[in-house]
C-alpha cells in the first residue's frame, strides 16, 4: 500500500522526515509543509538522504509554504514537485492513505 507521507516539522528540529525516510515504503510519496519544507533545501545536512531516497519515494513540497518562509524556488533539491493547496487535496487522492510525521 504506497502512502503519502507528510512531515511539517523542521529536520533541524525533530527527526521526523529522518524516520519518515527510513519506514516509507517504495512507491509512497514524501509531502513537507509548513516547516518542513526545509528538508527540501539542497545543500543541507539532510539533503544527501532525501536525494538517495528519492530512487524509492516521491518527493514534494507545498510550494505556498516555501513562499511564506521566504525560501526561493531555486533552493529545492532537484527531483522535488512543488504543488500548490489543490495539489496537496489530489496526493491525498491518490494515495492509499495519509500518514503524518509529528
Amino acid at each position: 500500500m504506497a502512502k503519502l507521507h507528510t512531515v511539517n516539522k523542521s529536520p533541524f528540529e525533530r527527526d521526523a522526515l529522518e524516520a519518515c525516510l527510513r519506514l516509507a515504503k517504495k512507491g509512497s510519496a514524501v509531502l513537507l509543509i509548513e516547516d518542513g519544507i526545509y528538508g527540501a533545501m539542497s545543500g543541507t545536512a539532510i539533503s544527501d538522504k532525501v536525494k538517495q531516497a528519492m530512487s524509492d519515494v516521491s518527493f514534494y513540497v507545498l510550494g505556498p509554504d516555501v513562499a511564506a518562509r521566504g525560501m526561493k524556488e531555486d533552493k529545492i533539491i532537484d527531483g522535488f514537485k512543488i504543488v500548490d493547496y489543490n495539489g496537496f487535496v489530489d496526493l491525498t487522492t491518490e494515495y492509499d492513505g495519509v500518514h503524518a510525521w509529528l
